[in-house]
């Protein structure tokens, strides 16, 4: 009997018995780290993650942050490439990180949208299929989270991305807006921050043959195709055929490889094909895959040697899973979800560029940034990371 009430005590603390109308969550004992799942549709999970920074400063003209992280992919998990590869306390060696953010905020991590990483759906059909989507069930995760969280409330949400989670930032930002305006979030929005984020996928396209070539990786055969590619993905956005022209942007990358010397597509001065001798074997047909991967940045040579150094697969999988000990046993963490990319196919190469412009409309301040150099709209946010 004793180990029926403390089984059923754990049960009402992580929300099982509320039908998920209540945060399943944990924390570590001093506080500093909670996660969880929140159910933000019915059988659609979404797990998140929260430290609390050791180097908090409340003031009040100044109040200490709440940083939330969006990685890109679509289906590249913040959980776990975000937090242990690039801003969280520790990194994929479970090593300290002396420039993690929390030096400058709490952290948020989520594993967004449903279907990936950690996060699931009792029913593939669930998938989301638009970056509104996506935003619809972020605002309802933050609004569990926030509503019943008063200590929360009073750091100012700053909503930051890479890549395609810029996507999801701008959306998100629209849609949490509008939640705060009807009283329906209690939330102050400190602003979005973009970094080399796929908002507008029509001038990436038109920009990397050209800038290949100045740099002596495409040559003048490589740069006609690229650019005719481009031309073509341009026309397919005008006339609204969007998976069309995801199909586009995955040749256009297999071109640019082939003729590139597989250039890695986050640093030009590198080969991404060096660790394999198969990429420039590659069906055009397979390709779309291998675009996918490496534009969400999965494609590494860790991820399929699992064990060896800083491999997130059997970090995630392993120790952080036991860690955490809520995540279901059918649940396997990868970086990147295919199934959640082709589900959002037909929005991939959508522009939101718009949605920035009713942001700032809104007041909302947003810094757009690529590469080591800031590059602020007006109504720029300061942030100082």
């Amino acid at each position: 009997m004793e180990k029926l009430c403390e089984f059923l005590a754990t049960l009402v603390f992580l929300g099982i018995l509320f039908h998920g109308e209540m945060v399943s969550a944990l924390r570590t004992k001093d506080g500093s780290e909670e996660w969880g799942y929140v159910q933000v549709r019915p059988k659609a999970h979404m797990f998140w993650w929260l430290y609390r920074s050791p180097y908090r400063v409340d003031s009040p003209s100044k109040p200490w942050p709440i940083i939330l992280w969006l990685q890109g992919g679509p289906g590249s998990s913040g959980v776990g490439f975000g937090n242990f590869k690039e801003i969280g306390p520790l990194d994929a060696n479970l090593k300290p990180r002396n420039f993690t953010w929390l030096r400058k905020a709490d952290l948020l991590f989520v594993d967004n949208p449903v279907g990936t990483g950690y996060s699931f759906v009792e029913d593939s059909r669930l998938l989301v299929k638009t970056d509104k989507e996506a935003a619809t069930d972020l605002t309802t995760l933050i609004t569990k989270l926030f509503n019943s969280d008063h200590s929360l409330q009073k750091s100012p949400l700053f909503i930051v991305a890479e890549s395609y989670g810029g996507k999801f930032a701008v959306t998100l930002g629209l849609s949490v807006t509008k939640a705060i305006q009807k009283r329906k979030l209690k939330l102050k929005l400190g602003g979005v921050v973009l970094g080399d984020s796929w908002i507008s996928p029509e001038d990436f396209v038109f920009s990397w043959g050209p800038l290949l070539k100045d740099l002596s990786r495409l040559d003048d055969k490589g740069l006609q195709i690229s650019n005719s590619i481009a031309e073509r993905i341009k026309q397919q956005l005008k006339a609204g055929q969007f998976v069309n022209a995801t199909n586009s942007w995955s040749e256009l990358e297999y071109v640019i490889s082939i003729n590139s010397n597989s250039v890695d597509f986050y640093n030009f001065l590198l080969d991404s094909g060096s660790d394999s001798a198969t990429v420039s074997a590659m069906k055009l047909k397979l390709f779309k895959e291998i675009s996918m991967r490496g534009y969400s940045k999965h494609l590494t040579s860790t991820r399929y040697s699992p064990g060896v150094s800083g491999d997130l697969y059997s970090l995630l999988n392993g120790v952080i899973r036991k860690k955490l000990k809520i995540i279901p046993e059918k649940i396997r963490w990868f970086e990147q979800s295919d199934n959640v990319f082709t589900n959002l196919e037909g929005d991939f190469m959508k522009p939101r560029i718009a949605e920035v412009d009713k942001l700032l409309a809104l007041g909302v301040n947003v810094t757009v940034y690529n590469g080591q150099v800031s590059v602020p709209f007006h109504n720029s946010l300061t942030i100082y990371l």
